[in-house]
């Protein structure tokens, strides 16, 4: 009887081989177009909430049970007179312009124009 020798032999593994398996490929991310887009969009309106939500969230107003301190005196304009006139004779040495400007913030008047009859609330600083 004959014997017959099989051996199998196990392949040694190359350098390139093992380099294959050990780590997976490289793979480059793309985004298109339409991709930054939509990240771009998302990003604005995570930056929008965030600022929203600030701004709602901020200091309020605050009351309290106590007067202000403005103190004003009334003004009844003459017929004829016009809001220059009215700055000029309850205070004649401020700017009229200044005048003028502080009467129609308090009295919150659309424009300079006043009417005869009229009662308007002046600062008390001009009135003394």
């Amino acid at each position: 009887m004959s014997a017959i020798t099989t051996t199998t032999a196990t392949p040694t593994p190359t350098d390139d081989a093992v380099a294959s398996f050990s780590s997976p490929p490289r793979v480059r991310l793309r985004i298109t177009r339409r991709g930054r887009r939509v990240v771009s969009t998302a990003v604005g309106l995570l930056v929008a909430g965030v600022v929203g939500g600030v701004l709602l969230a901020g200091p309020g107003a605050v009351a309290s049970d106590t007067a202000g301190a403005a103190s004003f005196d009334y003004v009844t304009v003459d017929g004829g007179d016009t809001l220059w006139q009215v700055a000029s004779e309850i205070a004649p040495t401020k700017d009229p312009r200044d005048v003028i400007s502080d009467i129609v913030q308090l009295n919150n008047l659309s424009s300079t124009e006043v009417a005869a009859g009229q009662s308007l609330a002046v600062p008390a600083q001009y009135s003394d």
